[in-house]
């Protein structure tokens, strides 16, 4: 049996580990020569950097219980407190957490919490300080405690296990000797058949060219280009982190060829060069990440298009 199909069949496995499957898919990836979808196997496996963007099933909202100590000692004890003041007092990175542990890690936290049900904490100590005299008038913080629900870190796993699925049906549909790939089998010296693998990676774990996705609060991006505007494209391009002659190169290729088709906002040559250059942004070359770099590219064709 093909690696492909092995990790297949273990994916889809109830109970199965996820730690060894990515193993194997990162041998697949290696062996079909996409760094694009090793990297991200990586991550997957041993953690994302503090510098690399997390995909959205990687972001889960957080709750917030708070103790306050008011006049003649009266205490609130275990208090909700609205995310909308979190947010307001503290920033929005404190709403929405950003799961980098590796999926060995996840496994074991809802493993944990399903023998002793219940939500998973997060240090929230440094909220004391920002929420200090901001909840309960005349009531002092003086505690805090953040909380993952269980379920989404369940979802998490989910999450990671259909992209694992997906990938490698997208794989056997497009690139039809994956299936026959093994553990003996040599790296992938094609250029084509590593893009495809690439497109694949990219299209199903941040979704299409079209699909425009937050990244987190860091991967913010107003665009304001105006339809054919290739200069407007390039300086965007470039404030959002890509050198001026790489831009300047894709500006280019945007600017001389339409469209592939009507489910894509880029051309054949706009799409290679897209491809060529995820790397940059996944190892930081670049200043900006690959899933804000996606996010910009995007929403700069679509408005250079006239498409929105």
């Amino acid at each position: 049996m093909g690696l492909l199909h092995e990790i297949q069949e273990s994916v889809v496995q109830d109970g199965s580990q996820l730690g060894p499957v990515l193993l194997k898919l990162q041998l697949l990836a290696a062996r079909l020569g996409s760094e694009p979808l090793e990297k991200w196997v990586t991550y997957e496996s041993e953690g994302y950097p503090s510098d690399v963007p997390v995909p959205s099933y990687r972001q889960v909202g957080v709750s917030y219980r708070g103790t306050f100590i008011g006049p003649f000692g009266r205490t609130l004890e275990s208090v909700q407190i609205p995310g909308y003041l979190i947010e307001k007092f503290a920033g929005t990175q404190w709403v929405t957490h950003e799961v980098r542990d590796g999926i060995a890690t996840v496994d074991e936290l809802v493993r944990s919490s399903a023998q002793a049900p219940g939500n998973v904490g997060i240090d929230a100590s440094n909220l004391i300080l920002l929420l200090q005299g901001k909840v309960y008038e005349g009531f002092a913080c003086a505690g805090v405690r953040g909380t993952i629900a269980a379920a989404a870190l369940t979802n998490l796993q989910h999450a990671v296990r259909s992209r694992i699925l997906e990938l490698t049906l997208q794989l056997e549909k497009a690139i039809p000797e994956a299936g026959a790939i093994t553990f003996g089998s040599p790296q992938s010296e094609e250029k084509s058949r590593s893009q495809e693998a690439t497109r694949i990676y990219q299209q199903v774990v941040y979704g299409n060219l079209t699909a425009i996705s937050s990244s987190g609060a860091g991967s913010q991006i107003n665009v304001s280009n105006a339809q054919g505007d290739q200069a407007g494209l390039l300086e965007y391009l470039v404030r959002a982190g890509v050198p001026v002659t790489d831009a300047s190169e894709f500006a280019g290729l945007v600017a001389a060829e339409e469209p592939s088709g009507p489910g894509d906002v880029l051309g054949a040559e706009a799409k290679a060069w897209l491809l060529k250059n995820l790397k940059k942004a996944a190892d930081g070359t670049w200043k900006i990440g690959m899933a804000a770099l996606m996010t910009a590219v995007t929403e700069a064709v679509l408005r250079y298009y006239g498409l929105k």
